[in-house]
């Protein structure tokens, strides 16, 4: 977990059903934190879980094996990409 901010300069706003509300200070309340700071801290690790996870690549079985029968085993080269890396190098070349 990332270490608490104490110079906080930022106000964030948010309209609450009430009853989301009185789940959100239970929380706080047992980890004994105040609501501001059970918010941004749970707001925060989210927030770093879901960037972490995008940028993972998930595959399935099926799909890792073929990934890795690709790096080995890599198909022929066809005219389309031989095309498209000649274009490459020039491109890279004229810059």
């Amino acid at each position: 977990m990332m270490p608490r901010e104490t110079n906080r300069s930022t106000r964030f706003e948010a309209r609450l059903a009430p009853d989301v509300l009185a789940v959100i200070k239970r929380a706080a309340e047992l980890q004994g934190r105040s609501l501001s700071d059970f918010v941004v801290a749970a707001a925060q690790e989210m927030a770093q879980r879901t960037i972490e996870e995008n940028n993972i690549l998930r595959l399935s079985v099926e799909d890792q094996r073929r990934f890795v029968d690709l790096l080995i085993n890599p198909p022929e080269i066809n005219p389309a990409l031989q095309r498209a890396a000649q274009a490459h190098a020039e491109l890279i070349q004229s810059s």
